[in-house]
């Protein structure tokens, strides 16, 4: 199936190859016509040329028969004159002398008829093999233009061939062009469109952020709802709160998502935010929730939801907050360095910390793991390749020694290696 192109100023729809063939057909008919006409003149000279020659034949023919027949005339006449001077001289001759001479005359003209027919056939010898020559003249000259034409049909054919082939490459090269052309089309457009949902999805998401931003600040007024700048590392904003005494009790982190998958790195990642900033809760507002979670609820220490739950969740978790505070409030002037120690090590902060330890050591363990599984897969490919090597180099011996004997070549590849392997 050809190639399909639109024109367009006409909208009309034609096949490339059918142009390109149509363009090439009509450039080879041309010149195709203009060698035949050439080829064609040369023969009609040729043919002129060999009537000339015929004409001449003719003519050569047609004289040496004039001339023949002019001499055979005057002999004829000379002749008749002599005989007739001869019997008017000799008159009173006798007749043995009339007759005599009747013979000699008539000896005589039978020579001469004999030259004459000698002549004659010496001169249609030549006719026949003018006649010869010019038929082996007309069959060399038919060879020679057959040889022309199968020479000039060759040649043409081989023109034929090359152009085709150098239209088909040409071809072949417009064709990867417009496929490369199409290609950055549709990667531009591909990258176009990326970059408009891209910027559409970045749009929807800074517009959440502004709302969740303005549902804390008019739900909790003593709070302190602050946003996190655009190239800053963190969250989207962090919820100082705030008792009704103005006293400081602790902070919510948010992260805001809308995105029609769930990703599970946003988790480690607002983990990770939380330490940094001295969080006490992180809260994950998503569109998508994960697959095992149909409502708000805590996943590997952050609390998940959507944007209609995030108002009361952050109310629960803001009281719980204020309550623990309180509470360590109170015993803030009762112990010693003791007390202080299990304050600190039964805290969030230090479990956050801890936990940070943790995973750390859990990743770099399975790192371990996965390294030494590679280190001993390459260990057993690397033994199975010396197996091959010792098994061959020992069938490269055994065959040595089966034709030169056992003391003629010293192979110590095998014992070296056993001992090494030993060792």
């Amino acid at each position: 199936m050809g190639t399909s192109i639109t024109c367009p100023n006409c909208r009309h729809q034609f096949v490339m190859e059918d142009a390109f063939a149509a363009e090439i057909e009509k450039e080879m008919r041309g010149k195709m016509a203009t060698e035949w006409t050439k080829r064609k003149n040369e023969l009609e000279n040729e043919r002129q040329q060999l009537a000339q020659f015929r004409q001449q034949v003719e003519l050569q023919k047609q004289s040496q028969q004039e001339e023949l027949s002019r001499l055979l005339e005057s002999e004829k006449s000379k002749l008749q004159a002599t005989l007739s001077e001869h019997i008017r001289k000799s008159v009173s001759a006798t007749y043995e002398n009339q007759l005599q001479l009747l013979q000699q005359a008539n000896s005589e003209k039978d020579e001469k008829l004999k030259e004459a027919r000698q002549q004659e056939l010496d001169f249609l010898r030549k006719e026949q093999e003018l006649l010869a020559k010019e038929q082996e003249i007309e069959i060399s000259i038919q060879k020679k233009l057959l040889e022309e034409r199968n020479l000039l049909t060759e040649k043409i054919r081989r023109e034929e061939a090359d152009r085709n082939l150098l239209k088909e490459h040409e071809h072949q090269l417009k064709l990867a062009e417009l496929a490369k052309q199409l290609e950055d089309q549709r990667k531009l457009a591909e990258e176009m469109r990326r970059k408009a949902e891209q910027g559409s999805t970045q749009l929807q998401g800074e517009i959440q952020e502004l709302v969740l931003e303005e549902l804390l600040k008019g739900a909790f007024p003593f709070d302190e709802v602050m946003e996190v700048g655009k190239g800053v590392r963190g969250a989207d904003c962090i919820q100082l709160i705030r008792n009704q005494f103005g006293q400081e009790c602790g902070k919510i982190i948010y992260e805001s998502k809308r995105t029609k998958d769930f990703a599970r790195d946003w988790l480690e990642k607002l983990k990770a935010d939380m330490r940094s900033q001295g969080a006490d809760i992180a809260i994950l507002v998503t569109q998508a929730m994960p697959k095992d979670m149909e409502r708000f609820g805590e996943k590997e220490g952050v609390w998940i939801c959507t944007f209609a739950e995030v108002r009361a969740l952050a109310h629960v978790l803001r009281e719980g907050i204020i309550k623990v505070a309180g509470a360590l409030k109170t015993q803030e002037n009762r112990g010693d360095k003791v007390h202080m120690l299990y304050g600190y090590l039964t805290s969030g902060e230090f479990a956050e910390q801890w936990k940070a330890i943790r995973e750390g050591f859990m990743a770099m363990k399975i790192s371990i793991q996965k390294e030494k599984d590679a280190m001993e897969k390459i260990w057993k490919a690397r033994e199975k390749q010396l197996e091959k090597v010792l098994l061959n180099a020992a069938h490269i011996k055994g065959s040595i020694e089966g034709i030169a004997g056992t003391d003629s070549v010293d192979l110590k590849l095998l014992e070296d290696a056993a001992d090494a392997m030993l060792d």
